[in-house]
Formats: C-alpha cells, structure tokens, sequence
C-alpha cells in the first residue's frame, strides 16, 4: 500500500511555512485517478474539473442547490437576441495579486477555443470588451441558455499565459507538454502548493480570495490510489478522511465500521459504448471486409445483446440505473419513454446480426478505463461477455484514463469501439448534441467529442435550431425529436447511469454536485 503517511508529513511541511490559523483544518482525501492535466483549456474532462474548480474561476457555477450563482460575474442579462452582458466582479486578483478584469475573460475565450474546452463555447461566436468589468458574448443564433454552458470555462491570467509561453492550450489527448499543463494561476479559493502528478495534489488557502469559505479546509491533500481496495484500506485506517469511488461492494464494510458512512446521490455521469461509424474498415478488429459499425442493425443487435439489468445487479450492487439514452434521467431533453432501457432479446439481436451479414460475427477491441468511474473495467468485461453471444469477439483493451484519453481523444480519435462517459453539467441534452452528437467541425468546435464520427445532417439542423429556441415549450419538443432519431439510430449505446459514492469519516461535512467535484471551500472536517 502506498505509504501515505510519508507523503502527508511531506505534505504537511509545506503547510507549516505558511503560519496558518489555530483553527485552520488539514484534509486528506483519494480518488482513483488523477487530473492529468492542469490545463484549464485543454480538455473537457469532469476530473480536469473537479480539481481545477478550486484553483480556477468562471464567471457563474453551480451552488450546492444546484441552481446557477454569481462568481467572477456579479450579474448577466441578455441585452437582445443574439448578446448576453456579464458585469465582472470588481477588486478580484490572481493568486499572485494581478489584477482580474474583461481583458482576461477576452483572453480566456480565444484560448480555450483553441482547445478541448471548444465545444463549450461553440455556440458563441465572438466576445466583446465594453469595459474593464464589462464583457459580452455574442451568438450568431438566439441562446437562452449561453450561461449554463459557461460553467467550466474558467479564467486565465493573460499576462501570466504570455510571460510563460502557455497562449496555446494543451492538446486534449495530452500529447503537449506545456507550462500550464503543470502549473496554475487563478482567482480561486486555494492555490496548489505542491504536485507529483499520478501521485498526489497539495491545496493551499489563497489568502487574497476575494470570497469567504463556508468550511474550515485550510490545507488539503488529494492522493491518487488506483487500486479500490488499498484506497478502502486507507479510509478504515485513518490515512485519509474520504475516499472517492467506492466500489459498491465495499459499501457495506464502510458502514459496518465505527466512525465511517457512505455518502451516495445520483451521478448525472452515464456510460455508454461508441462504435467508429465513420471509418470504411476496423482500426482495431478483424474477421470481416469493411466496417460492420456502418450498419444501423448491427449497433441494434449490440444495444439488444448487452444485459444492463444484469450489469445493475451483479456488477455494480445496484448502484446504477440502465438507461435508453446516453444521458440522465435528469437532463433536459430526457423523457420516461426515451430513458427506458432496451429489454435484452438475444434471440432478435442474432437475427439482425444475420441480416446484416454477420451472422458470423467479427473481432474488433474495445476501448475502456479501469480507474476513471466506479467498477468501470469489471462493466468492461462483462459487456464484452454480451456481446458474445452475438458472435462479436471483444478484446478488452483497459488503460489508465491518462493513456486511455490520449488514445481515443482528438485528434486521433484511434479506436473502433470505446467505453465512454458523460456528464452534462448544464443539465441540457443541448451540450451533449452540440459536444459529442453532432458532425465534428474542427474550426467550430462542434462534435469535437465525438468519438465515433457519428454525422446525421438532421441531427446537426435540430441542434442548431434547439439551440436558438427561445419558446420553452417548443425547446422541448425538439429535444425529444432529436434524441429520438439518436435512440434510433443507436450510434450510441446506453449502459447506465452511476451514482457518485464517497466514503467518510463521521464529522466530515462536504456537498456533493452531480458533475463529481470536490468544492472544498464548502467542506467542513473535524479541527
């Protein structure tokens, strides 16, 4: 087991120097898997963000209600159909104590898209500078909805990008090795004091936040431990007080143990397998001419043949819902009827795989983590135990997320059959449309995460008029058309939704979002 206890007296020599409070509280904490960059702008990854929160700063987030709150913006208002203004916070300064004003949030638009974060953003076609605390976004189409999009998109240092050669982002699949890939500078609540990356993060206070906490963490230390069991271990012995991704089948050891609870809500997080439909042949696979994916029969038979009851029940302990579509329940956009899962008919999935040719199926790899969510390799497994039923021959290929991104991601996009997970932050099925379901534009940012290449020109028309619908009635009857020719067309295989399962020890207080972050201005732990 890794010795944790050497890396926190490390840890906590760095916290010392600082003449920290009486009062002040140290927190330790572990996941299974680290943020593989701290790139703000390279990448939309929920990990990436969830550590990154606490450093960086948008100009609106999410409360722990859930609904949209000020940060970096005090207040936004559409000033007419195609502009949102954002008024920005006056007196905020970087960690260093430069000053934050609408030249950064201009510079924080050009960047990020440029980068991973572009699909974010991909519906705002320019920024404008009113003043030094005044910005405006401007659409080439109505958005009622510009500022939940803009949850993730946090603000940089322009001066601090330029001095450091850090004006371009990162690559998405981490192929760059750039300044701001290891280094940070943010307006958040703590600074990152010390990093071993795939190791360990060190959290400090920014004493010159120009917020208040609502918990007492001072100092905190995030441990990467890949391994469930050795990351159980570490909360039962004290090495930690919380631990992220609890396999579910621990459960029950947590809170038999003294002094320990599960702290467990809905994930908006769903996982969902994506075939390469655009390739003429396998990239990975063989034993057929062409690509079998191309064919809508043979992605229904794979959605038919895939028992996610089972997977519910004998992988993750009940602690998922199958679901219909690659999103949550929810997300906007989702209905009773659309969510329903597929009922498994291995008997009609043969039947399609004759018609469409391949009775005798084919081989092909599918792509998958084994630390990025909970019990993500065993669903791994178990689907390509399915599949074979229906003649297709899995080769399961589990990696690290770090690799497995850099491999799936773009640019390459080098896989025949992925893994994949989502979590919508805006709570809309418009940032999965326009993300990772519409045909990738490269300039444009649309579909930049759209792993299989999937392109239907009907799809791409009702996103951008969903997009643009102001009317919420109307807004919602296009999203259920839309997603209904996406469950048709099963280029995107539903598995289930997850549940966030954190591991405490009793007397820790923390809010848990749906997009799985960790906002440790908001916890609270024993002094």
């Amino acid at each position: 087991m890794i010795d944790l206890l050497r890396v926190c007296a490390a840890a906590g020599a760095l916290t010392a120097a600082t003449s920290l409070p009486a009062v002040a509280a140290d927190f330790r904490f572990a996941g299974p898997l680290d943020a593989y960059t701290l790139d703000p702008h390279a990448v939309s990854n929920t990990l990436v963000f969830a550590v990154l929160r606490n450093v960086y700063e948008p100009l609106v987030q999410r409360g722990p209600d859930l609904t949209l709150q000020p940060v970096l913006a005090t207040e936004w208002s559409q000033v007419d159909d195609l502009t949102w203004e954002f008024k920005l916070r006056e007196g905020v300064s970087y960690s260093d104590g430069s000053a934050f004003n609408a030249d950064d949030v201009v510079f924080s638009f050009e960047r990020a898209k440029k980068g991973g974060m572009s699909s974010h953003l991909a519906d705002i076609a320019s920024i404008e500078k009113v003043d030094d605390l005044t910005i405006r976004l401007i659409s080439d189409e109505p958005n009622p909805v510009l500022p939940n999009q803009i949850v993730n998109w946090f603000m940089v240092d322009g001066d601090w990008a330029r001095d450091n050669g850090a004006v371009e982002p990162g690559q998405a699949d981490n192929s760059t090795e750039g300044y701001a890939n290891r280094n940070t500078l943010g307006t958040g609540p703590y600074i990152i004091s010390g990093r071993d990356p795939g190791v360990r993060t060190d959290f400090s206070a920014n004493a010159d936040w120009w917020g208040e906490r609502q918990g007492n963490v001072e100092t905190a230390s995030f441990f990467v431990i890949s391994n469930p069991s050795t990351r159980v271990s570490a909360l039962i012995t004290g090495e930690v007080q919380m631990i992220d991704g609890v396999p579910p089948q621990d459960t029950a050891r947590i809170e038999q143990t003294a002094g320990l609870r599960i702290a467990a809500t809905p994930d908006l997080r769903t996982v969902y397998l994506q075939p390469d439909v655009l390739r003429d042949a396998l990239l990975h696979g063989g034993g057929t001419d062409g690509n079998p994916f191309k064919d809508k029969r043979v992605r229904e038979a794979m959605s038919l043949a895939i028992d996610t009851q089972a997977i519910q029940q004998r992988v993750m302990r009940g602690y998922s819902t199958p679901v219909g579509l690659p999103i949550a329940r929810e997300v906007a956009g989702s209905t009773d009827e659309l969510s329903a899962p597929a009922v498994t008919d291995v008997e009609r999935a043969r039947a399609l795989m004759e018609e469409a040719g391949y009775a005798d199926g084919f081989q092909v790899t599918l792509d998958c983590t084994n630390d990025r969510f909970m019990n993500d390799e065993a669903t791994c497994l178990a689907i390509g135990s399915f599949l074979s039923q229906i003649n297709i021959d899995i080769t399961p290929r589990t990696q690290a997320t770090a690799r497995w991104a850099q491999q799936i991601n773009p640019p390459g996009y080098n896989t025949s059959l992925a893994m994949l997970s989502y979590s919508p932050y805006t709570y809309d099925a418009h940032q999965f449309l326009t993300g990772i379901a519409v045909t990738r534009d490269e300039d444009g940012g649309r579909g930049a995460f759209n792993i299989g290449g999937y392109s239907n020109p009907e799809i791409d028309r009702l996103t951008t008029e969903i997009g643009a619908e102001t009317d919420p009635e109307k807004r919602s009857a296009l999203l259920e058309e839309t997603l209904t020719i996406l469950k048709e067309d099963h280029a995107f295989i539903p598995v289930h939704q997850l549940q966030i399962l954190w591991g405490l020890q009793e007397g820790v207080d923390v809010v848990q979002l749906a997009d799985l972050a960790y906002p440790l201005a908001w916890f609270t732990v024993p002094e």
